[in-house]
């Protein structure tokens, strides 16, 4: 269980996961080791902490193609379609959803011709009832 200190070091390390243990503590107004064991804690196999990421500059990335598919699903067959999504190393997250879509899909691709590939073969997934795939321009945030 997370309590309040967790929580604010993990957006801590979320804004910049490379911080020093020593910044942070000064930041947390907490002993080094104190951040130290916490971190690992959290880094240990079941913790709040599943891996650490590169973030790079949108301009690095210009030339990939990146998406979000609005999929509503048949039936009872959530289950069974996000196992074929997972199979997709172009699907880079998958969300559950309230509304008129059951599944959002974060796609990834390094070109419009893998683009339409990878969204013909989803397409075809036992259980997808319709998409809709709109194209991200460009990120105002991270």
């Amino acid at each position: 269980m997370l309590d309040d200190l967790d929580r604010q070091l993990l957006a801590l390390l979320r804004a910049d996961s490379r911080t020093p243990a020593s910044a942070l503590a000064a930041r947390l107004k907490v002993s080094r080791g104190t951040v130290q064991n916490r971190i690992a804690r959290m880094l240990a196999p079941g913790g709040a902490i599943q891996a650490f990421t590169v973030r790079t500059r949108p301009e690095m990335e210009a030339a990939r193609v990146r998406a979000i598919m609005c999929i509503a699903i048949e039936g009872e067959r959530s289950g069974a379609v996000v196992k074929a999504l997972r199979g997709f190393p172009e699907v880079d997250k998958i969300h559950t959803t309230n509304g008129r879509w059951d599944l959002i899909a974060e796609l990834d691709t390094e070109t419009l011709a893998a683009f339409s590939q990878t969204l013909d073969q989803i397409r075809l997934i036992d259980g997808i009832a319709s998409t809709e795939t709109s194209i991200l321009l460009a990120t105002q945030k991270m």
